[in-house]
C-alpha cells in the first residue's frame, strides 16, 4: 500500500492530530521515562488544585509539564533513530543519545526549580 498525502486542509489536519495523538499514547504507554514523568505531571497537577496556586503559577505549572514532556518525547524519538541506524553500541551514537538526554535533564531541573518556587512556600 502506498502512502498518500492528503492535501484537503481540514481533513489532512484531523489526520494529523490523529497521528500526533497516536503518538502521545504510545509514549505514555511504552516508555518508562514517560510514564514516570507522567505520572509526575499527574500529581503536581493534583498538588495545584490542592494548594489552590494562583493562575500565573498554573500557567508555569503547565509550561513546565509540557516542556519536560515534549523534550522526552523528542529524546525518545532520537533514541529509537539511533538504534535503528545502528543497533549494536557505537561511540558516536552513544554520544549523540548522551546529549539528547542531557537535553531532558536541563528541562527536568527548569520543572524542579520552578516547582519549588511555587510550593516550597506552602510548606514552610
Amino acid at each position: 500500500m502506498e502512502f498518500q498525502k492528503d492535501n484537503t486542509f481540514f481533513s489532512g489536519r484531523l489526520k494529523s492530530i490523529s497521528f500526533a495523538a497516536k503518538g502521545a499514547i504510545k509514549l505514555i504507554t511504552t516508555e518508562h521515562s514517560v510514564i514516570v514523568q507522567f505520572s509526575i505531571a499527574i500529581l503536581m497537577t493534583i498538588a495545584g488544585f490542592y494548594f489552590n496556586i494562583t493562575k500565573t503559577e498554573w500557567l508555569f505549572q503547565i509550561l513546565s509539564i509540557g516542556l519536560v514532556m515534549s523534550i522526552e518525547g523528542m529524546n525518545t524519538a532520537v533514541e529509537k533513530i539511533a538504534d535503528f541506524i545502528h543497533p549494536d553500541y557505537h561511540e558516536r551514537i552513544g554520544f549523540i543519545k548522551d546529549i539528547a538526554a542531557g537535553a531532558v535533564l536541563f528541562a527536568a531541573f527548569t520543572a524542579i526549580a520552578i516547582g519549588l518556587i511555587i510550593y516550597l512556600p506552602k510548606f514552610l
